[in-house]
């Protein structure tokens, strides 16, 4: 199994316990426990606005913060509906977003986007550091910005600018269902979504793990998973840790 068990506050720990009404799904043979406990967050996230935005094949999808937990998913979600996708991270993420197909990938450490004369169908920024102005300059008419982490200005900007024109705005907390949960089970087995991890730690490193996160350099699901130490013939178990990018 696997499963998807919420936002909230709590501890690390070996096992949980979750009710048979919860967002849980059979495991896909395809990957290990490991790669299967990195997708929900993750995944559950980049399908929400993905499907928000109505993503069509044939669109040309921009990707900002393409290199975390939400994004890596959200490339290869979104390649799986064949959107032209194009991936924007810094100089280190951009080989690791090629090979899970990324059409074009951008540093933005080097280059704005909304710079560079082309436009979108739809721009999900999944960290909220996007221009806010400039990316709605940078979306075709009636395309969609994508907020998976808005600001409050942002939120209100955003309501004003989907009445008052053909460009739409959209933001809000994810979905949590047990149908999306399964969707994505099927996407991981017809290998059209992998999960990417960086690194794995066992559950008595759960601290350098943090650390690590908070460089603010780790790859995907890099340590958003840590295992319990494990004895000769037992079977790690996930635990998740949330991360953005």
């Amino acid at each position: 199994m696997f499963a998807w068990t919420g936002l909230r506050l709590g501890a690390y720990a070996q096992y949980t316990c979750l009710p048979e009404t919860g967002m849980l799904a059979i495991k896909p043979a395809t990957v290990t426990s490991e790669e299967a406990a990195a997708v929900p967050l993750g995944g559950l996230n980049a399908w929400h606005f993905l499907r928000q935005g109505n993503i069509q094949s044939g669109q040309k999808v921009l990707i900002f913060g393409a290199g975390g937990s939400i994004g890596t998913l959200a490339v290869q979600i979104a390649r799986s509906f064949g959107a032209d996708v194009t991936a924007v991270d810094s100089t280190e993420k951009l080989e690791m977003l090629r090979s899970i197909g990324a059409d074009q990938v951008i540093d933005y450490t080097q280059e704005d986007f909304t710079t560079n004369g082309e436009t979108y169908d739809v721009i999900f920024d999944v960290v909220g550091k996007s221009s806010f102005p400039r990316s709605l300059r940078s979306l075709k008419p009636d395309g969609r910005y994508l907020l998976a982490n808005p600001g409050l200005s942002q939120m209100v900007r955003g309501r004003w600018t989907s009445r008052r024109s053909s460009k739409q705005v959209i933001f809000g907390a994810a979905s949590e269902k047990t149908e999306d949960l399964k969707f994505l089970k099927e996407l991981i087995e017809a290998r059209k979504i992998k999960p990417v991890i960086d690194r794995r730690y066992p559950l008595e490193q759960i601290a350098e793990a943090h650390r690590y996160v908070d460089t603010g350099h780790k790859r995907a699901m890099s340590s958003s998973r840590c295992n319990r130490t494990t004895t000769p013939g037992d079977t790690p178990t996930p635990v998740n840790r949330r991360s953005h990018n």
